[in-house]
């Protein structure tokens, strides 16, 4: 182990990720499992049956106050006071240029309670900001040590819970709705929530029960442990943006075609940079491409149009769906339409691609 691995932390999880055999690389500050059996055997089983992902890393920081809501509205792109508890949202901290400094997931747990679910790797940048821009009426708690999470997902996620906690309970859990329940004697808040695209559901939990409860669903039949490097491939056909990657403080929601996000019908930080934005147009566009051949570009290839630099690759990899490189990328806005023919290198290999909308996968019907 070198130095620099023995200041990466280590997830409740790590030695059960040893014992089945995992790659163990560094992400976000974190010794992570890239790969268990394989990351297209992986990638194929969680679009198939079940995959349980650690997302130990994952931050968790709480806000509490009778003027939560308020403080939490002009804060993040999306609106929080008129959900009701038992809801979550997907939106984004922005800095007064735009800029995203995280993308996250708001939780109302009660009226004057908010769990917002970061990205690991910006967790101390997400907390200092937050907490310079409440007043006191409101206490924030950064509460990601003592929080686990594990993810299942996957078509038979529903039915491999359902062997845990009463079916009935399960139906009552719409997408981006989540409910306080029981799994295997552990208080879990669970989520029907994902990065995947397919069926899925987040645990939230004590820390020091995150062993009992892997232990508990992996035993399942049909589910197996997936690692970084499918979690990866299995967003990238869903188009899903990678902070860090494809989203960061240099680029705003409209830039990274994510103004859906974003509700301009009230106050927060970064909304005149966003209007602005709007009135004057954004130049590039974050959008998805498909290549011709099974070889993918990587982060940081140029996109070439008849000749010319027209964007810059952000993610790529190969789709085991669709057994083809794909992957996002920023572009000239007047090239982003589907069926755009590119070019992408890095000087020295060329890849023949066409850009394609987002997703670039769709589960077959």
């Amino acid at each position: 182990m070198s130095k620099n691995d023995s200041c990466l932390k280590k997830t409740p999880l790590y030695d059960r990720h040893l014992a089945a055999g995992a790659r163990i690389v560094p992400f976000a500050g974190w010794s992570m499992p890239l790969q268990y059996t394989g990351i297209i055997a992986e990638h194929l089983h969680a679009r198939t049956k079940a995959g349980l992902f650690d997302i130990c890393h994952m931050g968790e920081i709480f806000l509490r106050g009778p003027g939560a809501a308020e403080e939490i509205n002009s804060l993040i792109t999306c609106r929080v006071d008129d959900m009701p508890s038992g809801r979550c949202r997907y939106g984004f901290l922005l800095n007064e240029t735009g800029g995203i400094i995280d993308d996250l997931i708001v939780f109302r747990i009660s009226p004057e309670e908010f769990m917002l679910v970061v990205n690991g790797a910006c967790r101390e940048k997400d907390l200092a900001w937050i907490e310079a821009h409440v007043s006191g009426r409101v206490t924030v708690a950064d509460e990601s040590d003592k929080t686990a999470k594990l993810d299942i997902q996957g078509p038979s996620s529903g039915a491999v819970l359902a062997t845990l906690l009463p079916h009935e309970t399960l139906e009552d859990i719409k997408r981006y709705r989540f409910i306080n329940t029981q799994i295997d004697g552990i208080r879990v808040l669970l989520s029907r929530t994902g990065y995947t695209g397919e069926l899925g559901y987040e645990l939230f939990f004590p820390a020091e029960d995150a062993i009992q409860l892997w232990d508990a669903l992996i035993k399942i039949d049909g589910v197996k442990p997936i690692g970084l490097g499918a979690r990866d491939t299995l967003r990238l056909e869903m188009g899903y943006s990678l902070y860090g990657n494809d989203i960061d403080e240099k680029h705003t929601p409209p830039e990274a075609n994510l103004a859906k996000f974003v509700f301009m019908e009230k106050d927060f930080i970064g909304k005149e940079a966003i209007l602005k934005q709007s009135r004057e147009g954004t130049p590039r566009v974050l959008t998805a491409f498909v290549c011709e051949a099974r070889r993918s570009a990587r982060r940081h290839f140029a996109v070439l149009a008849k000749g010319k630099t027209v964007g810059e690759v952000t993610s790529g990899a190969f789709s085991p769906c669709l057994e083809k490189g794909i992957g996002l990328c920023y572009i000239d806005k007047d090239l982003s339409g589907e069926g755009t023919a590119v070019t992408l290198t890095d000087g020295k290999t060329e890849i023949e691609a066409v850009i394609h909308g987002i997703p670039v996968y769709r589960r077959e019907q």
